[in-house]
């Protein structure tokens, strides 16, 4: 492993490849928490001022899961600024301020109380799925009726993003955040959101596998609202079935819902919904059907 150097704030202690002075950090308050296992090149905090605490996300230093260039980060995190002010909702973690600090960036939200539903740091897979600790495993338990309000959050967002003009890219589980407690649920890092139209030019996209469409994969595809209603099917069946195990007998909220999910997960992308809104119309149909929930937007 290459050389690192740990880094300490008031009581929190991370480490990087090179040294990097985050004295500016503390004037905004006390470091209570970090996120540094990001492969994005950003590095974030919980910082608390009084009663007040704020999620700060940082690009200019050198993580350890990042082997790019940190001007490339500070690149990807400017260009997400408008993404957060156009796409402003109120299941979208809030961006209140953003300012340079010497050679990197900084943009501070709102803090909210959610846990990550891919916490692939303190709960790798298969820990994700069976540790009873584990954010996954706690949402799997939770009721039906919970869940299914939960992915309303979701997909309600997806269809403002689709009406407001972007598509959604590098949508996962681990994009998506929970509190057990109010059982709110917010989408946060939707740093690679873009504006269509958006035509594939990598290949393979960011993202995970275990939510990307066909064309995901496919040079020069393009990526619009047909591609997020394959996002959103694959989503349902995370957070409502087996994930990749698409089976009826893994699905927990009956077979008008199931459905819909699986006419969105279509390989075919003519065989899918052909917008998010149309997915969105269905899926709250098959709730009202059953009765279990109902879309409050």
């Amino acid at each position: 492993m290459a050389n690192s150097v740990t880094i300490t704030l008031n009581d929190i202690s991370f480490q990087l490849h090179k040294d990097k002075d985050f004295e500016w950090l503390k004037e905004l308050g006390n470091v209570f928490c970090v996120f540094d296992q990001q492969d994005s090149g950003n590095i974030s905090f919980g910082v608390q001022n009084g009663e007040t605490k704020r999620f700060i996300k940082y690009a200019g230093a050198h993580p350890l899961a990042y082997l790019g260039d940190p001007k490339d980060a500070v690149t990807r995190l400017k260009q997400a600024i408008p993404l957060y002010q156009h796409l402003s909702h109120q299941h979208l973690i809030n961006l209140i301020n953003h300012f340079e600090v010497e050679d990197g960036y900084a943009l501070v939200f709102e803090w909210f109380d959610g846990e990550c539903l891919h916490p692939h740091w303190s709960f790798p897979p298969p820990a994700k799925y069976n540790d009873p600790n584990s954010p996954y495993f706690r949402y799997k338990q939770l009721p039906t009726e919970l869940r299914l309000l939960s992915i309303d959050s979701i997909f309600s967002f997806h269809v403002e993003v689709e009406a407001s003009g972007y598509v959604a890219v590098d949508f996962y589980d681990g994009s998506i955040l929970y509190d057990f407690n109010t059982n709110a649920t917010k989408v946060c890092d939707i740093d690679v959101y873009q504006k269509k139209p958006f035509i594939n030019t990598m290949g393979r996209l960011w993202g995970s596998s275990r939510f990307m469409s066909p064309e995901e994969f496919e040079l020069g595809a393009s990526i619009d609202s047909v591609t997020n209603v394959f996002n959103m099917g694959a989503i349902a069946f995370a957070l409502i079935g087996g994930e990749l195990d698409r089976s009826s007998t893994k699905w927990d909220a009956g077979k008008a819902l199931y459905e819909v999910a699986l006419k969105a997960v279509e390989p075919n992308r003519n065989d899918r919904y052909q917008s998010v809104k149309e997915f969105y119309s269905a899926w709250k149909s098959a709730c009202e059907i059953l009765g279990e929930a109902s879309g409050d937007n």
